[in-house]
């Protein structure tokens, strides 16, 4: 197994972020966890074209890179499995200022349908959430601050 290369994009209003929810099994156990939109970076794609893809598949909508933020490492282990993502970091604007209202967005991956939602930095940083990759709490804390 190889490491794999992904894009996560960071939207952010009024001190949330929206963060695709997720349950299952995780690296900390089992239960809810929360991630960025994004997904893996095709062979040949560039991972600020994979990032405006990935956006467009999963919630239907546009963004606008507004600038690259770091690449996060997270190596990780679930049972017995060993995990390892090199991600790149963006923050993203919509396209569309209107979607900054919705509550929610469905998210479509394959047959899997999960939604995401705005949560409050706030819990995020004080560990009421789980956040994923690792290390992206530290980055909210201390650059995105």
């Amino acid at each position: 197994m190889y490491p794999r290369a992904n894009t996560l994009g960071l939207i952010i209003k009024d001190n949330h972020i929206l963060l695709e929810q997720q349950e299952g099994k995780h690296s900390k156990g089992i239960g809810l966890y929360y991630r960025p939109i994004g997904g893996t970076i095709e062979l040949g794609e560039r991972s600020d074209e994979a990032l405006i893809r990935e956006f467009s598949e999963e919630i239907g909508v546009e963004v606008i890179i507004k600038r690259y933020i770091t690449c996060l490492e997270n190596i990780f282990r679930i049972d017995d499995n060993i995990g390892h993502e090199i991600t790149q970091i963006y923050l993203v604007d919509f396209k569309d200022k209107s979607l900054y209202e919705k509550e929610h967005f469905t998210v479509l991956e394959g047959d899997k349908v999960t939604y995401a939602k705005w949560v409050s930095k706030e819990e995020l940083l004080l560990g009421n959430k789980i956040l994923y990759p690792n290390g992206l709490t530290d980055l909210l804390r201390n650059e995105l601050s």
